[in-house]
């Protein structure tokens, strides 16, 4: 490279700052060889090779969520379903005994107490062991299954349907906490719709001592024989009224929440336990604000095996509210849902998150 740089310049005119002069205007004239382009691509420049090549691999290392935008449409509904089956069976099972708990109370008269729920599970225990606290479970996860898998996919889909950026980690379009709640609300409204008789069949087995209803078969056996075709969706309006506020607030809580993480701490990529608690944050407030459309939904999904009459909302709620009151009857059993709804949405979103990444990652 010397002798091209310096061949036009005469020897007695040559100085060190001519040397550098030429040399400058020879590189910029003269193309790189295919040795020096091999070299730049494969280590960035030749003064900083190692520091580009550390940019080029954080590059290409980029979090599984910031790479979604070379995932097929396919793979995102594959890998939804599956994420969405796991984190609602793992979050449902670690709640189980409490959930059993809260129906009980929801669907009975007595007032709600902390020593009523721990004799309710003494009882359980005594009368059928151990795993009698998980009854009802078998039911609940042939629920959970389809109904996670198909609530936290459709909320991806609607998000997309709706306009809103499912590549990018922040959205800051005027009408992002809109679509949020929409998508949310229109999630819970399709897994709900798709999957309510075995929601109803797991209410009623949680209601009936060992022996009764022992299976998803015996129970909807029962209904068939017993009432109509119409009893599958018995108390189904309630759970679709419900379910707009309490998905809609979960989702958009919190994907608001890992909205304002990031952007005031600038971190991409929040952990497991920022998930977590994101999640227990989404649903307390989600639980709460639509949990007395939650207590005439189980009061109407029990009525046929506790023997009150339930049969419209209005009926329903001027009912409950006559015979117990805001406090006692609307708000029943709210307490425990403040420490299972938490920990069950917690572990849900965590869950689907983790589990749906990884996939991504390696498919």
């Amino acid at each position: 490279m010397g002798d091209v740089a310096y061949s036009s310049i005469p020897a007695h005119t040559i100085t060190p700052s001519t040397n550098i002069s030429a040399f400058s205007s020879s590189v910029a004239r003269r193309p790189p060889s295919p040795s020096a382009l091999s070299v730049i691509s494969t280590h960035g420049t030749t003064s900083m090779g190692d520091k580009s090549a550390d940019d080029l691999s954080a590059r290409q290392e980029l979090p599984a969520e910031n790479k979604q935008t070379e995932i097929s449409n396919t793979t995102r509904v594959w890998t939804g379903l599956v994420a969405g089956a796991v984190a609602g069976a793992i979050a449902k099972t670690s709640i189980a005994p409490l959930d059993r708990a809260k129906i009980n109370f929801q669907i009975h008269r007595e007032p709600y107490s902390v020593k009523g729920v721990l004799k309710f599970l003494q009882e359980t225990i005594y009368k059928e062991g151990v795993v009698g606290l998980w009854r009802g479970n078998s039911a609940t996860m042939a629920r959970i299954v389809p109904y996670g898998a198909i609530q936290f996919t459709s909320h991806e889909q609607w998000k997309r349907v709706l306009g809103l950026n499912v590549t990018s980690p922040i959205d800051h379009s005027e009408d992002a906490h809109i679509k949020r709640f929409l998508a949310g609300s229109l999630a819970g409204v399709t897994s709900q719709s798709l999957t309510y008789p075995l929601d109803l069949a797991r209410a009623r087995m949680a209601v009936t001592s060992k022996g009764e209803l022992n299976s998803l078969r015996a129970v909807f056996r029962v209904m068939w024989q017993q009432e109509n075709i119409l009893a599958f969706y018995r108390g189904y309006l309630p759970t679709f009224l419900g379910v707009i506020p309490y998905a809609g607030l979960s989702f958009f809580t919190y994907d608001t929440l890992k909205h304002h993480y990031r952007v005031w701490l600038g971190d991409e990529k929040p952990s497991q336990l920022v998930n977590l608690a994101c999640g227990a944050i989404a649903g307390a407030i989600a639980q709460t604000g639509s949990y007395p459309l939650d207590i005439v939904r189980r009061r109407m999904q029990t009525a046929a095996v506790t023997g009150e009459r339930y049969d419209t909302i209005i009926g329903s709620l001027s009912k409950i509210y006559r015979e117990e009151g805001i406090r006692g009857g609307f708000f029943k059993g709210l307490s425990m849902n403040w420490v299972k709804g938490p920990i069950g949405v917690g572990i849900g979103f965590a869950s689907n998150e983790f589990v749906r990444d990884h996939l991504r990652r390696v498919f």
